[in-house]
């Protein structure tokens, strides 16, 4: 047989051979790569980085919106049937907002409301973000050095080695920062941590895909890593409204750092990106659920213009940026306040349109600069735009993701300008950072803290005013809650819960007649308030004027059904007319609410012992004593009870 015959001459066996080592390399570690024990070794140290800034934060209660969102929402109380859980009610932070309320329904499930383990769950998804976010920065890094767009040699020979180290360092900056306490440490903020986590996986997600014949030995499919990305997306716009740049933000990075342009973008992918477009039908279906307008706290009509709200964003969006640099002071709430027009504003909105400037010409070109410009402005955009966020103008939490960008370029620019020299500066930037986390996470040890702080730093916050004075009360200081929510009420009259909380302050301290008219002036304020018609109910039935008392709490109970201690207030004052059905009904339905409420227990029982069921108060009573101990007259009652059952029948006497 010839050589040009036979299939194993000589050139066969050479060409059989070059496809046996060319085959065998493709298998083993791609050139282009970081080792995978270098890659662990940067994701283990950020883990524990984080746990070390963290590890005081799993203590801290549960303070303002916490406890409507958490302790009182009953829609957590249940994982199945998980519609409930799927569907918040209105006026919390979860509304709208499906996969935030089903996340704390899976923490109540496993704890109740033992704050440790929301505060693990909140620093599981700032940690899987800080993972995300260095992964993504990696893979785009490396992509631009191969490209010729970042010169990473400058750092180490080695061009994965170097996109490594600058991606750790700015995502060890991003997760350490003190900026992100506002979304980690305050509990119900989980919202925009988690939609980070979201956002962050939809883009790596996507990465991954336009990449994934790059490496492994066994690769997954870019379908594979497509459907990733759009089930990210679709959970993402189930958590926060802000979630609605994605799609677009996708797109944009591929026409920056893959395609080169928007028309190969889209001949390559144009199924992912309908396929992300369609997730902004369900965000556009849940916020219509939630009226359009997150039931009064945003969009047009809650009391803020959408001028004054746009002319504040200027001097907010300066803080931000100066707050990434030097993260003090940091503010738990800046209330309601709105810039006026004038001079004062001119050079914020100068700072503001020469960014938004630069960012344009970057998009325009094409260049990675512009990519972090428009992430930057991007998902501010929804809450710092013209469209306000009524009862919060400004907000450390919304710079969780936008915060990413701004340490980029810092990093970036630092290595541009100094090369190897710029990592001790870097990682000891990062080191005081977690310095600074752990300081603030001490400020948030209770609400009087939080609030006290808060109102040391911005003193003319009504909000601020009124919730120190309101932890003052809980904490039983009513004297020194007085000064705090008169200042409240004085620097905002329309403000019905200080009227209310004002009122509940006078009538510990036995100033009934002022109390009343602070109860009666947040009525007619706000008609339908709940708590303020519960409170004035309380003085009412203390004063015997029981009728009127039942007439305020029905409202109250028709205005929040909810409410585990409004049923049982309403039950008390029917049990006092001698409605001991309908008083009954009451605390039953404050125990389906609160099951573990022991003073419906208590008032339960007393109310099966009037009707002569003794059985039943006595069990009743035996639970409100295992939920509360030093309930000294259940026990009492629960012995007097116990007494009466174990006495003999009387005899009867023969016919």
């Amino acid at each position: 047989m010839s050589a040009r015959q036979n299939p194993f001459s000589h050139r066969s066996k050479n060409r059989f051979q070059c496809v046996a080592v060319s085959t065998k390399i493709s298998r083993q570690q791609p050139a282009n790569a970081a080792s995978p024990g270098a890659v662990a070794l940067a994701c283990g140290v950020l883990v524990l980085a984080a746990l070390a800034a963290y590890h005081n934060s799993f203590s801290v209660p549960f303070i303002y919106d916490d406890s409507a969102a958490i302790t009182d929402n009953p829609t957590i109380q249940h994982l199945w049937p998980i519609w409930p859980a799927l569907s918040p009610p209105p006026g919390l932070t979860t509304s709208g907002r499906p996969i935030v309320n089903l996340s704390l329904a899976i923490n109540y499930a496993l704890g109740g409301v033992q704050v440790g383990g929301y505060h693990a769950v909140n620093l599981a998804i700032h940690i899987l973000a800080g993972l995300t976010l260095f992964g993504l920065m990696r893979r785009t890094l490396l992509r631009s050095a191969s490209a010729g767009r970042w010169k990473a040699g400058a750092l180490a020979s080695n061009v994965a080695t170097s996109s490594m180290v600058m991606a750790f360092a700015i995502a060890l900056i991003w997760t350490l920062h003190p900026l992100q306490t506002a979304a980690v440490t305050y509990t119900v903020q989980r919202a925009e941590s988690l939609m980070g986590l979201f956002y962050l996986l939809t883009l790596y997600c996507f990465v991954r895909g336009t990449n994934s014949n790059s490496s492994g030995i066994r690769p997954l499919s870019s379908g594979f890593w497509y459907l990733c990305s759009f089930l990210c997306c679709l959970l993402g716009m189930a958590t926060k409204e802000v979630m609605v740049s994605a799609p677009l933000m996708v797109l944009l990075y591929d026409r920056t750092f893959i395609a080169g342009s928007f028309r190969d973008a889209w001949q390559k992918r144009w199924r992912l990106y309908l396929g992300l477009a369609a997730t902004w039908l369900l965000l556009a279906c849940l916020v219509a659920g939630t009226g359009g307008n997150r039931n009064g706290s945003a969009g047009f009509g809650g009391g803020v213009s959408s001028w004054a709200y746009a002319l504040t964003q200027f001097p907010a969006i300066s803080r931000y940026l100066r707050l990434s640099l030097w993260p003090h002071p940091l503010v738990f709430d800046y209330g309601r306040a709105l810039v006026k027009p004038g001079v004062s504003v001119i050079p914020y909105v100068l700072i503001v349109a020469v960014l938004v400037a630069g960012t344009l010409a970057g998009l325009w070109r094409g260049r990675a600069l512009g990519f972090a410009g428009i992430w930057f402005f991007a998902i501010l955009a929804p809450s710092s735009s013209v469209v306000p966020v009524a009862t919060e103008t400004m907000a450390e939490h919304r710079m969780y993701l936008p915060l990413a960008a701004v340490i980029a370029l810092l990093v970036l620019g630092c290595h541009a300008l100094a090369g190897r020299r710029s990592l001790p500066v870097l990682f000891g930037f990062a080191i005081l950072l977690g310095f600074f986390t752990l300081r603030r996470n001490e400020d948030y040890s209770s609400a009087l803290a939080i609030w006290s702080d808060t109102v040391a730093k911005s003193p003319r916050n009504a909000r601020a005013q009124n919730q120190l004075g309101f932890a003052l009360l809980q904490t039983g200081r009513s004297s020194e809650a007085l000064q705090p929510l008169e200042e409240a009420v004085r620097l905002e009259p329309a403000d019905a819960e200080a009227h209310r909380n004002l009122g509940v302050v006078l009538d510990t301290m036995g100033r009934v007649i002022e109390a009343v008219g602070q109860y009666k002036e947040a009525l007619q304020i706000k008609p339908d308030y709940a708590d303020a018609h519960n409170s004035l109910g309380n003085v009412l039935a203390r004063q015997g004027r029981i009728p009127e008392a039942i007439g305020h709490y029905e409202e109250a109970v028709r205005l929040n059904p909810q409410n585990a201690s409004i049923h049982n207030n309403l039950g008390l004052a029917l049990a006092r007319t001698g409605k001991m059905a309908e008083a009954i009904e009451q605390f039953q339905e404050a125990l389906r609410i609160k099951p573990d409420y022991a003073d419906a227990h208590h008032n339960l029982g007393h109310a099966w012992a009037n009707r002569g069921d003794v059985p039943e108060a006595i069990g009743e009573l035996e639970e409100a004593l295992r939920l509360n101990p030093n309930d000294e007259p259940a026990s009492v009652e629960l012995a007097r009870l116990r007494a009466l059952q174990s006495m003999p029948a009387p005899m009867q006497p023969n016919p």
